[in-house]
């Protein structure tokens, strides 16, 4: 992978996890919802006066993910032909031998494409805050947005889970992007306890037993997938320098050499490979 491309793909991803936190203005923001009870996407509600401001947010956040996801797939699509040892996770080794790296960059696209869907799905009250918005709800008598919110919401939290899974066993498996091969195994159990807690307060709100701090779980789990962007995007960053350092001391190692030595590693080369890529 270019460095112009892991330079991009990492501020889209970064941007994008900036976005998706844009919810944390509620601390500064007068909403009048509860933070601790109510969903993440009630604050972008139809009814809502900062719902324009929330879904604007989440499109900005689905798209810069979407684009992210799609610079580091085509990368890991199109390798770079392999250099010495030590070069960047999209150049030594094409990507059909890196299946996790295929899936969990399809997921995170997934998951930025579903984002961006649901912004454009918002729901016309607040079920969690409004009884009467709740009545309705259960009686079928809300607009048809709300059930398919409900739809791109599962599927964008599964791509972001898939994603989170995927990428991280890529990263220790493959030996790539360091920072995340350190925190993504403690980042995915947490956002796994996050994802239970916020299903098991779901399924009591709509069973009618309370809301078990249903937005306290909720954006426990989406802060955590912001933050696995970030280290994400952080990690595909140092990746682009590492590989750029070591290109640049392999060149000034070459250099010192002479030409003998870069004529020599140029036939081996030759007689090495074959042009399909084959070994003779």
């Amino acid at each position: 992978m270019s460095r112009k491309a892991t330079q991009a793909a990492a501020v889209l991803l970064a941007l994008g996890a900036l976005a998706y936190t844009a919810w944390v203005l509620e601390v500064v923001v007068r909403t009048g919802l509860d933070p601790v009870r109510t969903y993440v996407s009630e604050l972008a509600a139809a009814d809502q006066p900062l719902g324009g401001l929330f879904r604007a947010t989440d499109l900005t956040a689905g798209l810069l993910v979407l684009a992210g996801a799609l610079t580091g797939l085509a990368a890991t699509a199109r390798p770079r032909p392999a250099g010495p040892a030590g070069t960047s996770w999209a150049r030594r080794e094409p990507g059909p031998r890196r299946p996790w790296l295929r899936v969990g960059w399809l997921a995170l696209a997934l998951f930025g494409a579903a984002t961006a869907v649901d912004s454009r799905l918002p729901l016309s009250c607040t079920p969690t805050a409004d009884p009467e918005c709740a009545a309705r709800e259960t009686a079928g008598l809300v607009p048809a947005t709300h059930t398919a919110h409900a739809v791109s919401s599962s599927l964008a939290m599964a791509g972001a889970l898939t994603a989170i899974v995927a990428l991280t066993l890529a990263a220790r498996r493959y030996g790539l992007w360091r920072p995340l091969a350190r925190t993504g195994p403690v980042l995915v159990a947490l956002e796994l306890l996050a994802t239970a807690w916020t299903l098991a307060a779901v399924a009591a709100f709509e069973a009618g037993k309370g809301l078990w701090s249903l937005g306290a779980g909720q954006r426990l789990q989406v802060l955590l997938v912001a933050v696995w962007l970030a280290v994400l995007a952080w990690s595909v960053h140092r990746e682009g320098d590492w590989d750029e350092d070591r290109d640049r001391d392999r060149d000034r190692d070459e250099d010192s050499a002479g030409p003998g030595v870069r004529g020599a590693r140029g036939a081996r080369g030759a007689r090495g490979v074959r042009p399909e890529g084959r070994r003779p």
